[in-house]
């Protein structure tokens, strides 16, 4: 299959091209030429599949064009080495629980399918050595680096805020060495996605090295987080709830949601999104007015949704022909602050006992508020609430165990470099100047 850019002037390119550049040359992001719908009866006894059949048989849509079947097959079992469950919250809510994984957060899904997508195409070239630049809001970097850790033929560069990613995020990518290098940058998320973006387009700097990207701009890492979308609609489907089924997502960088509209447009039968915002409320206010005005982040509790200009907006917006009515069909929005966070922390765990992170707290009062009658509701619940352990333990008054893998990066040493916001300073260190 090809792919082609968003912004309609680069050529277009292979999955192999897509994945190793990461970003288009016009600066675009890379869309799939088309959607292949999935038969009916794929979901007629979807709910008789476990999640590694299931993901499999859409992963197969997406690359089966470009990968070898045995391969990719292997590529999503390696990948989905842990379970996405659906837990129930309510009689009419219920959440995604996608903190199983390595780092215990999402984005595990997508960067460890990426790692080995990425790999399999550098055996396949035996070529030099790849270098990612992923910039993080909070556990993009620690999913990625995982994700990359020892991989060989790669290096991985985390750029990340100084000072406004929890001491729990930092450690999981900060204290791990190989072919990981941490760069701790003085300003906020979108200045190291900036630094990414226009590394991607210095010239000197794509003739000295092969760059690619692990955000959820790069292909490989947002298409396999429809995933667990269509996994969660098959576990309700076995307890008799996915009819009028409503998916919320807390979203920053729109890559998760993105991921689940894809899914959508493949045939899977979600009613509709909600795009939870917490005070960083720039496509909410798009959902309202037509108008996409990005502006500068705001530091919240719920720090990995902390992005004032959306990259994978782009992506939603080409996917349905720029037509704001069509997108305000599939998907309304809610906006949280700080103080709206934590009562939906509190009342969640006084109602349920559940312990819902910043994030999904997020999704959790979307639903709470957004359900029409006869819907049901599925959050997804991004990270584990241990990696805002004092966050949460203010809010709720009791103690957030911390998971023996958490803890094992706790005790890590940190290694890091200091970087101020300049992209001069930047390339000169890729350079090794």
């Amino acid at each position: 299959m090809k792919y082609y850019s968003t912004n309609k002037k680069a050529p277009l390119a292979s999955l192999h091209e897509a994945v190793v550049k990461g970003l288009a040359s016009d600066r675009g992001l890379y869309m799939p030429q088309k959607i292949k719908a999935l038969p009916k009866e794929f979901f007629d006894h979807i709910q008789d599949l476990t999640f590694q059949e299931i993901a499999y048989r859409v992963a197969d849509a997406f690359f089966g064009e470009d990968v070898e079947a045995s391969s990719l097959k292997q590529i999503v079992y390696d990948t989905l080495s842990f379970d996405c469950p659906v837990v129930k919250i309510t009689d009419n809510i219920y959440t995604l629980e996608l903190f199983h994984g390595p780092t215990l957060a999402f984005k595990d899904v997508g960067a460890r399918f990426m790692a080995r997508l990425l790999e399999y195409f550098i055996r396949q070239e035996g070529k030099e050595q790849v270098n990612v630049l992923v910039a993080t809001s909070g556990d993009t970097g620690s999913a990625v680096a995982n994700g990359f850790l020892g991989v060989e033929g790669i290096h991985v560069y985390v750029l990340y805020p100084k000072g406004k990613v929890s001491k729990i995020q930092e450690s999981q990518f900060t204290t791990l060495g190989k072919n990981i290098t941490a760069i701790e940058v003085d300003g906020v998320f979108d200045d190291c996605q900036a630094l990414v973006k226009n590394a991607f387009m210095d010239e000197e700097l794509n003739n000295h090295m092969k760059l690619t990207s692990a955000n959820s701009i790069n292909v490989a890492r947002f298409l396999p987080q429809a995933f667990y979308y269509f996994n969660a609609y098959a576990r309700m489907k076995q307890l008799g709830k996915a009819e009028n089924m409503v998916m919320c997502v807390p979203s920053g960088n729109f890559g998760n949601i993105t991921a689940g509209l894809f899914g959508h447009q493949m045939g899977l039968p979600i009613k509709r999104f909600i795009a939870a915002n917490n005070a960083n409320d720039i496509f909410y206010k798009y959902l309202q007015s037509g108008k996409y005005e990005p502006k500068a982040s705001l530091q919240t509790i719920a720090n990995a949704m902390d992005v004032g200009n959306p990259s994978n907006f782009a992506r939603i917006y080409d996917l349905y022909g720029g037509r704001h009515d069509l997108i305000t069909k599939d998907i309304s929005g809610a906006t949280y602050t700080d103080k709206e966070i934590r009562e939906a922390i509190a009342s969640c765990y006084q109602a349920t006992g559940y312990i819902l992170d910043p994030h999904g707290a997020c999704g959790y009062r979307a639903l709470k508020e957004g359900l029409k009658e006869g819907e049901t509701g599925v959050f997804c619940e991004t990270a584990h609430p241990a990696k805002f352990k004092e966050t949460v333990e203010s809010i709720i008054g009791n103690e957030v165990k911390i998971p023996a893998r958490l803890a094992a990066f706790m005790a890590g040493k940190k290694q890091s470099i200091e970087l101020k916001n300049d992209f001069s300073e930047f390339k000169a260190l890729l350079l090794g100047e």
